[in-house]
């Protein structure tokens, strides 16, 4: 994933990309044809406050940071815009309006996380007020996580959670003809992944922005205390926090249930979305906790009617009515003529029984909202929109991209955006009619130029698409995508949304057994884990913890000053060895010291290296010190090739790198023996993805060969040296570990031989004497021998 340059980098960077540039080089050594493209997320409010901040410009601010492929770059966001013109088109993009946090200082929408739990806003201060604007979006219709075979159980079911889809009915409540000022009114309809409980329902519950909740359709004798309760919700929360509030207010008027045709309530409540489902939901106080807590606040009913009951109870015990009961179960004789059935029977018997009558139908609901795009800033991709008072919406004719962004405006970042008051950008010509019309003066969310850069890397100079088709589809999809654990829901929906859509749209093809398939872009994703520790018995958060490096809480570690204090490769080596890709990593620079150690370590094993090129003997022409040094290499070749090829198990490669260097410095082999000189050159490959400068280095001091390092091929392993001459076998008696004693290979399956072994050995003697062996038990290819007396 790339970077935003929206201030100093931190180690928390260098960790991803010290990771991923370690995967490509290990790759290319395979052989591999490797793209590992580099490039800068570089509109969004992260950049546009980091220049605030410093007074500057965005432009100038943001080039400073970078170099290569960069989202703010007028021929970048050019297929930006192009892309949204192609959902555009195909009636993915629309405007409509949306409750959205509204900062009345800075004049902006603010995202749940950038309002603080009073309710204000993260840069002004001001109190967070719920608005409806007119917002562009992105309709959402994703599925296909099955797919991903090699993401994060984690991450993919953050992503289930996230889109949250339910089944379930959705069925109509008609107004009560009891009213003369509402009977008129249309049916509130409600969704619901219960209908077993609709003989439960005893209120209905209205989102405070439903079309009913308003002046014209309120009773005359509720409608202020309703708008005041509205307008008051509307200036004291997040729309977060508002769906936790248990407060609400009656608005006079009264539904009919479809199915007891008794009048229940109608009440307003901040709990309820009108973005999603449909605004209203059945208050099912005996099913439902919060429904449950809901009515008790506002006193609602005082009769709460259970509906379901266990299918198993205690006999002669009554039912707990004391909290609501929640699970499926058996309905009761309150269900009327459903009373006895199962849940699951029930709620198809309900649902299809609410078809023939009318009132409702079979649905299935998602949590996830469409995608809102705009953003009242100023640094980001312009929205390709024109408004005509003749034509309405006209989309920019795709000849006319870009549509820059001007630079010489009054930039503070307070108010309204800058291209709302930059008159000559803001007024045009309308493409269709040529009358006089205005630009969207709305920008994109930075959420829309990452969600398609990987597919530009492909083919960045492409002057005529936003990438060829046929390089795109050789080379998607991403192999490996890395990055934070915090990108699983936004970022990467994201991406996968405008791929599959792209897909659709024939912007690029792929072969019936591409993995993941269907327009997934990332087949395999290596993810980091930025959480907070628990303390595993207790669940309790320590005493010392580490918090994620960010640039906005001002808390990372320099690079500049660590490389320049430790090096390069050593920092590298110490951020692939503290911790595991998807585990915290706990910076602490004190232990780089050993990684320094450990390389000079290996470059004084490089230089006693004879510079001739030899064959490596046969292994029945090797002594036994040889042919051992030979197995530990071997062995540690296949390991790290694990590690790096699948496992992404850094830590643990480095373990067998250290144990490599410290065989090959312990053994008696001599430097002049092609085994030694093996050893250190496979050790010297094997470090090269991880520590390439260094690793560069110990093969120029070799004098081996004049090409790189990251020229030559990855050591493979032969299987027959993997064996060893000897083997170490443990001993216990009667079950118990007593001694253990080096066994020759051709013996390990002969369980007498290893038996006179263990006698004649003196802690054997100690153990075993002259008793006599009951049972014998030889285990793990002669590697444990148990003695049970």
């Amino acid at each position: 994933m790339f970077p935003y340059p929206s201030g100093m980098l931190h180690m928390g960077h260098v960790r991803v990309y010290t990771i991923s540039d370690t995967i490509q080089r290990f790759r290319k050594m395979n052989g591999y044809n490797v793209l590992h493209p580099m490039g800068w997320d570089a509109f969004g409010l992260p950049a546009e406050n980091a220049a605030i901040e410093r007074g500057i410009h965005p432009a100038e601010w943001t080039t400073k940071n970078i170099a290569e492929i960069a989202t703010c770059d007028p021929e970048y966001y050019r297929w930006t815009q192009y892309i949204f013109l192609e959902l555009y088109n195909a009636g993915l993009a629309y405007q409509k309006e949306a409750v959205v946090n509204w900062d009345p200082v800075d004049k902006t929408v603010l995202a749940n996380e950038q309002v603080d739990h009073e309710g204000k806003s993260w840069r002004s201060g001001a109190v967070v007020e719920r608005k409806k604007l007119r917002q562009w979006f992105f309709k959402d219709l994703l599925k296909d996580i099955d797919r991903l075979e090699n993401w994060p159980d984690r991450v993919k079911q953050m992503q289930r959670n996230w889109i949250g889809k339910s089944t379930g009915a959705e069925l109509e409540f008609k107004m009560s003809p009891s009213s003369s000022t509402t009977s008129h009114l249309e049916p509130i309809k409600v969704f619901t992944s219960r209908p077993d409980t609709i003989y439960g329902v005893q209120y209905l519950v209205l989102a405070p922005e439903h079309p009913l909740v308003k002046k014209e359709t309120l009773p005359v004798e509720q409608a202020e205390s309703v708008l005041n309760f509205v307008q008051e919700l509307s200036k004291k929360q997040n729309a977060e926090e508002a769906e936790e509030n248990k407060r609400g207010v009656f608005t006079g008027m009264y539904a009919v249930n479809p199915f007891t045709k008794e009048d229940i309530p109608i009440y307003v409540a901040p709990y309820v979305l009108s973005d999603y489902g449909t605004g209203a939901v059945m208050g099912v106080p005996a099913h439902d906790k919060r429904d449950f807590e809901f009515c008790k606040v506002n006193n609602v009913v005082q009769d709460i009617k259970y509906v379901v009951e266990p299918a198993i109870k205690e006999l002669d015990q009554p039912v707990d009515h004391s909290s609501p009961y929640t699970a499926q179960g058996v309905l009761t004789a309150l269900s009327g003529p459903y009373k006895g059935m199962k849940s699951k029977a029930a709620s198809k018997a309900i649902v299809k029984d609410a078809q023939q009558m009318g009132v409702g139908s079979a649905a299935t609901q998602y949590r996830l909202r469409d995608w809102l795009l705009s953003r009242q800033r100023y640094w980001g991709a312009p929205i390709p929109i024109i408004h005509c008072p003749s034509c309405k919406v006209v989309p920019v004719p795709k000849e006319d991209l870009p549509v820059p962004l001007p630079l010489d405006v009054e930039f503070s970042g307070k108010g309204h955006s800058p291209l709302a008051g930059k008159e000559d950008w803001v007024n045009c010509k309308c493409p269709k009619c040529q009358g006089p019309a205005k630009r969207e003066t709305d920008t994109m969310d930075t959420f829309v130029d990452s969600s398609w850069y990987f597919m530009r890397y492909t083919d960045p100079k492409n002057t005529n698409l936003p990438f060829d088709p046929v390089k795109a589809s050789s080379m998607l999809p991403i192999d490996i995508y890395i990055g934070g654990v915090e990108h699983a829901i936004l970022h990467l929906l994201y991406s996968r949304f405008i791929s599959k859509t792209l897909l659709k749209q024939g912007a690029y093809s792929e072969l019936p057994e591409t993995k993941p398939g269907n327009g997934e872009p990332f087949n395999v994703l290596l993810t980091q884990d930025n959480t907070n520790p628990k303390i595993i018995a207790t669940g309790e958060q320590p005493l010392i913890s580490f918090e994620k490096m960010s640039k906005s809480k001002y808390n990372g570690v320099d690079p500049v000053s660590v490389v320049g204090e430790c090096g390069v490769d050593p920092t590298r080596l110490h951020i692939l060895y503290k911790a595991p890709p998807s585990e915290v990593l706990e910076w602490e620079e004190d232990s780089i010291i050993g990684m320094q150690r450990w390389l000079a370590k290996v470059l004084k094993l490089s230089r006693s290296v004879p510079s001739a090129t030899q064959e490596v003997p046969a292994l029945d022409k090797m002594t036994s010190e040889e042919r051992e040094m030979y197995r530990v290499t071997n062995q540690t070749v296949k390991q790290v090739t694990d590690s790096l090829s699948g496992t992404y198990a850094f830590n643990t490669a480095i373990s067998d790198l250290i144990k490599l260097s410290n065989h090959v410095t312990s053994a008696s082999v001599e430097p002049s023996s092609p085994v030694y000189s093996h050893a250190v050159q496979s050790l010297v490959k094997m470090m090269a993805p991880m520590t390439p400068s260094t690793s560069e280095e110990c093969w120029e001091v070799m004098g081996l060969d004049k090409k790189s390092v990251f020229e030559q091929e990855w050591p493979s392993f032969v299987p027959e040296a993997l064996e060893k001459d000897q083997l170490e076998c443990i001993v216990q008696v009667n079950g118990k570990t007593r001694l253990s004693i080096t066994v020759p290979k051709e013996l390990a399956g002969n369980a007498k031989e290893i038996e006179r072994l263990v006698r004649e050995s003196e802690t054997g003697q100690k153990w075993l004497a002259d008793k006599p062996v009951r049972k014998l038990i030889l285990a793990k290819k002669g590697e444990l021998i148990n003695f049970v007396l």
